[in-house]
């Protein structure tokens, strides 16, 4: 028989494992746009040998599970004496995977941008740096935003799978709990609500971003 008051002891526990959750999200959010941007505007304006070079790593990432890079970086890296924590090993997992997956979203942003508004930029005076924020970024940005955003919210729930080098998240709570009262289906439940909750807020606090970044494009 069901009973999910067996896991009102546990509350702080499911508590903690979402603020983990929620605080690796967060700073791999904004890492793996950084690494997604950067490598976007490589693949989009520089030379060959740098194209070729995120090509392969966009390539490589995509086409490897996300478990196996994780054991990759946390397992392997210190057989060559790179030791890392479990915390450090996961921000460096998740920002790799999201700035791979980001960097074709941008990349096909920025490939949308007509040639023509570089030619205005050239016109109006702007400098390279100014011309990519302010005419080729953002524009792009506006155009790819809801495929970031998803992306973003996909990672989040890709990494339940850090439970597996004892990353104490959502799911380290969910397999912890339990153990001890031997309440799987209730424990599961809890936690796959507490995911979909998560990504809907997620995607609530996305929308207001967006709309407050690109309002002034829509007044236009």
């Amino acid at each position: 028989m069901l009973n999910f008051s067996d896991l009102l002891p546990y509350t702080d526990m499911f508590l903690g494992g979402l603020l983990t959750t929620l605080e690796l999200t967060v700073l791999t959010t904004v890492l793996g746009i950084l690494v997604g941007t950067t490598c976007a505007a490589i693949r989009q304006y520089g030379s060959v040998g740098s194209k070729r070079a995120v090509a392969a790593y966009v390539e490589l990432i995509r086409n490897t599970p996300f478990i196996v890079q994780l054991f990759f970086i946390f397992f392997g890296l210190p057989s060559i004496g790179l030791m890392l924590t479990p915390w450090q090993a996961s921000i460096i997992a998740l920002t790799i995977n999201l700035g791979a997956y980001s960097t074709e979203i941008i990349r096909a942003g920025l490939s949308n941008i007509p040639k023509g508004q570089w030619e205005a930029a050239k016109v109006l005076g702007l400098n390279f740096r100014q011309t990519l924020i302010r005419v080729i970024f953002t524009p792009a940005f506006e155009k790819i935003y809801p495929a970031l955003t998803s992306q973003c919210i996909i990672v989040m729930l890709g990494s339940a799978v850090l439970s597996q080098i004892s990353v104490e998240d959502l799911t380290y709570a969910a397999n912890l709990v339990q153990s001890r009262n031997f309440r799987a289906f209730e424990s599961y439940v809890v936690t796959a609500l507490m995911y979909l909750g998560l990504a809907m807020f997620m995607r609530y606090v996305f929308t207001l971003i967006g709309k407050r970044v690109f309002a002034f494009r829509e007044a236009q």
